[in-house]
């Protein structure tokens, strides 16, 4: 996966649309400190904090692709309660029309209530029914479904085991979704994945396909085993096996590509197979192989198992963390658009973001040591580097000597240039309006009061910083030097 494949996803992202079949669940989440022993039993008491409740299973799916800014329907039954009525109504802030969600007054709700000290979960208390949907219900979900196929990219299901997925159901949407050619991506439980037959991809983790295999895992041989007999006997077209720590093994008609977890901090893995389910679906509607979609779907769990809870990826978590694992300088020069969309996650984890601006056309010791200053005021440095056209009214016709394009990639290759935008503007005004930095740094040879974007930035609470450029290094210098030494 490279960049014109996630620059490519991002573009078409608002274009798609997605059907969701599966269990709906409410996790609710009470948030607390333990600091004692309860003295009525070894148990620790858990002083609440806070609580919230979130959308889980295939709740949790329709968050995931809500977030990536896509349309989505979802299809499924729940109880006629209380909780019922909170899943409508966080579906519907979501913007998702929750019509085609039936109530079932025999049926409760499934509802997980999680327990959590600091990052550790002490218990969690399920409230729910498991028994299968009756006829009545399958008819009017199937016919929803046949209805709905053509306007949709890719029909999702998510089986939680609630019962709402019964054989007909799965076999039927299976079906339909190949009538109308419509890929359809299932996320599975239990022993019995016969009842997926067909199906464009199956998302199980390591323990899912060992059940449904009735083999352990244990090492490389044995997951080739299990990946080939289940892709096989199942007829899908891709059988994606997720493997925690051990990353992602995708089974195809071709060889298997073995996917590396991308290594961070492990909160929670709650969620993290809804996440999956929900990328490679996106990935496939907008037209990126089911390999390249295996792909974004292993960056985007590596993102979500750093939060606590189930939780969902934003557009731009999913460009940083590509950023940041490309290896290629070009990673760093981005579109003003783009570059936005990257320092928002960066403002969101409370970072500093330092900005300057020049020319920098023939780079030189004193440009080097000046962006080294600049990155040591915060936690990244943001340049924005003058088009040729803005030079060029700046300096006269003559300059610059290096294009724009060269510019940028020089200064890539410098580690304290964490991103470079190009910019058509004389001034910088707009571009630091876009960006917000906490830190605006300028050559020493500036007076405060002159700096363009001071006021803007030091009224939100940000600073301006002065730094002094080092004596007689300037690129008019170099200039002057090399006519006079080649001078006939």
């Amino acid at each position: 996966m490279n960049i014109a494949d996630i620059e490519h996803f991002l573009n078409v992202l608002p274009k798609l649309n997605f059907l969701v079949v599966g269990d709906l669940i409410l996790d609710r989440y009470v948030w607390g400190t333990a600091e004692r022993i309860s003295p009525e039993a070894p148990i620790p008491i858990v002083k609440v904090d806070r609580e919230e409740t979130r959308l889980g299973g295939a709740g949790n799916v329709v968050n995931n692709l809500v977030s990536l800014g896509c349309h989505v329907q979802i299809a499924s039954v729940v109880g006629d309660d209380s909780g019922s009525e909170e899943l409508k109504r966080l579906l519907q802030g979501q913007g998702v029309a929750t019509a085609e969600i039936q109530s079932d007054p025999k049926r409760t709700t499934t509802c997980k209530i999680r327990i959590i000290a600091g990052h550790q979960q002490m218990m969690r208390l399920d409230h729910e029914d498991c028994f299968l949907i009756d006829p009545l219900q399958e008819d009017r979900l199937l016919k929803f479904v046949e209805k709905t196929l053509d306007d949709v990219d890719v029909v999702l299901v998510s089986d939680y085991l609630k019962g709402v997925l019964s054989d007909r159901i799965l076999s039927e949407i299976i079906r339909l979704s190949k009538k109308h050619s419509c890929p359809v991506v299932v996320d599975p439980k239990g022993k019995d994945f016969s009842r997926y037959k067909g199906a464009t991809l199956l998302t199980p983790n390591q323990q899912e396909a060992e059940l449904a295999a009735r083999g352990e895992i244990h090492n490389h041989d044995s997951l080739l085993a299990t990946g080939h007999s289940l892709y096989h006997e199942l007829e899908l077209g891709a059988l994606l096996i997720t493997r925690g720590h051990r990353g992602m093994s995708l089974f195809t008609e071709g060889q298997p590509i073995h996917l590396a977890a991308d290594t961070r901090e492990v909160y929670d893995v709650s969620g993290a197979g809804d996440t999956v389910l929900s990328l490679c679906a996106a990935g496939l509607a907008s037209g990126l192989s089911i390999a390249t979609s295996a792909e974004l779907a292993n960056l985007a769990a590596g993102i979500v198992v750093g939060k606590v809870g189930t939780a969902t990826v934003s557009p731009a978590e999913l460009l940083t963390a590509a950023l940041v694992k490309d290896q290629s300088l070009g990673r760093k020069i981005l579109s003003k658009d783009r570059l936005a969309m990257v320092l928002e996650g960066y403002h969101q984890a409370g970072k500093e973001i330092v900005f300057t601006n020049g020319c920098f056309d023939l780079l030189h010791a004193g440009h080097v040591q000046y962006l080294q200053k600049s990155r040591k005021l915060g936690d990244l440095l943001v340049l924005g580097l003058n088009s040729d056209e803005s030079i060029r009214r700046l300096k006269g016709k003559k300059r610059p000597l290096l294009h724009q394009t060269e510019r940028a990639q020089i200064l890539a290759a410098l580690d304290c240039v964490d991103y470079i935008t190009i910019f058509e503007d004389d001034t910088p005004l707009e571009l630091i309006q876009l960006i917000k930095p906490a830190v605006l740094a300028k050559g020493g040879d500036y007076v405060a009061a002159e700096v363009v974007g001071r006021d803007f930035v030091e009224g939100y609470g940000g600073r301006l910083v002065l730094l002094e450029f080092e004596d007689g290094k300037s690129t008019t210098n170099i200039i002057d030097e090399v006519l006079t030494r080649y001078r006939d």
